[in-house]
């Protein structure tokens, strides 16, 4: 099964230092039948301005990637880290039993990320900070597994049943993506455009997909972040 949001129908903000696209219900836009889907909970794709960013604020039992689409992305928190991270990077944070951090833009340009929270599968994890600074031609044209369980081998390990992937695909190439019986999947077209299994998607749009195997067609170079996860929320 295959359903597409369109991204002119998705919740928004615009706070005029951060815009925001909401995937799923949060701040202000609440949609009863848009909470979550399976163990994903929350992408926010946001815009955020120069010199500005979130002030420090708590979180508690969730798992949190954040995805940098363009420009920097700089993480302070109260475990003591401060890292900043740019395109294709990923930082990831399990709140656990309670942490505060901060996110801003510190440079002179628009920062582009997709801001990710997971349920985790039990509460009270010890929190837990890191970051992955992955090449950008490692997913030119292939599928760059980022994010896995523990039990995975990917080389962020979070605490639930997920698994994140990135691609770049170049205009007219083509690529498969399995979903097998028991698991779904949500695809974000970050940037570009394409067709899949005959649905068209453009920039900022997405795909639920559950146990379908799919095919991408980028009828333009193309740039895509899939979260595969389990049916069944632990």
């Amino acid at each position: 099964m295959l359903r597409k949001i369109d991204h002119q129908k998705m919740g928004r903000s615009n706070l005029g230092w951060l815009q925001s696209i909401f995937h799923f219900s949060f701040a202000e836009y609440y949609n009863p039948a848009n909470i979550n889907f399976g163990a994903l909970r929350v992408i926010n794709d946001d815009l955020i301005a120069p010199q500005t960013g979130f002030s420090t604020h708590p979180h508690r039992d969730m798992e949190i990637i954040s995805y940098v689409v363009q420009g920097n992305l700089t993480h302070a928190d109260s475990m003591g880290n401060q890292k900043t991270i740019t395109r294709g990077e990923v930082q990831y944070m399990s709140a656990g039993t309670g942490v505060l951090h901060s996110e801003h833009n510190y440079r002179d340009h628009t920062l582009r990320m997709l801001q990710i929270w997971i349920f985790p599968d039990e509460r009270g994890y010890k929190p837990n900070y890191g970051d992955y600074r992955f090449k950008w031609d490692d997913r030119h044209n292939k599928w760059l597994h980022m994010v896995s369980s523990k039990e995975g081998t990917a080389p962020i390990k979070i605490n639930q049943d997920v698994n994140l992937y990135s691609l770049e695909l170049s205009q007219d190439n083509e690529i498969h993506f399995p979903v097998k019986e028991g698991r779904q999947a949500y695809l974000i077209q970050i940037e570009g455009a394409s067709t899949i299994n005959e649905t068209t998607l453009t920039a900022r749009d997405a795909l639920e997909i559950v146990e379908e195997d799919i095919t991408i067609q980028a009828s333009e170079a193309s740039h895509f972040l899939v979260i595969e996860m389990s049916k069944t929320v632990d």
